[in-house]
């Protein structure tokens, strides 16, 4: 089936809700946010997948960036399967970093750069609240469209709680919730009216 662009919206800076038996462990209750949409591509950011065993001051530590005050102590989180050595932090748009921010969403930001690994370790600089994740999900042309289309992913607006707050295990139903909608009224299958 060819995927219309014009039957789709795009998703930049939304919530993608992986809907139930989405057929790949990896997206299993996946809440990505999408921080990027077009017709050539999408990026997105699983927020509800913690890393085990690293929190954000040890890859800092790892990374040689020089604390100046101590990094909130909290997981770095599996961003995605796509380049899973590459660091994203998520954070408010009170931090921007001119050459390297991008605006994702209504006060979500996105920046790439040691420069914001740095900023998280000051006081005087740092976001309001950020995020580190290793790794990204990534579609190629249409390929996101087409999942939309065939009912793989819900979207929802992002707030601050379900991209920042540590509950991780809860994000995926609190993002149904968001569009009213519990996990038993979902069905696995796939399909059109």
């Amino acid at each position: 089936m060819d995927c219309d662009p014009d039957d789709t919206e795009y998703q930049s800076g939304r919530l993608l809700i992986a809907m139930p038996g989405i057929g790949d462990p990896r997206f299993e209750r996946a809440v990505i946010l999408c921080c990027m949409h077009s017709p050539e591509r999408a990026m997105g950011i699983a927020v509800n997948r913690p890393l085990g065993g690293i929190t954000l001051p040890e890859l800092l530590d790892r990374l040689g960036v020089e604390a100046r005050a101590p990094a909130p102590d909290q997981p770095v989180l599996a961003g995605g399967p796509v380049e899973r050595e590459r660091g994203f932090v998520l954070h408010t748009d009170d931090y921007v970093a001119p050459d390297s921010t991008v605006s994702v969403a209504s006060g979500i930001a996105l920046t790439a750069t040691r420069e914001v690994l740095e900023a998280m370790t000051d006081r005087s600089r740092r976001p309001r609240h950020a995020t580190l994740a290793l790794g990204c999900a990534s579609w190629s042309p249409g390929q996101l469209d087409k999942e939309i289309l065939e009912n793989v992913w819900l979207s929802c607006e992002p707030d601050e709680a379900l991209v920042f707050d540590g509950d991780y295990d809860t994000k995926w139903l609190r993002a149904l919730a968001k569009l009213g909608v519990r996990p038993d009224q979902l069905s696995g299958q796939a399909g059109h009216a």
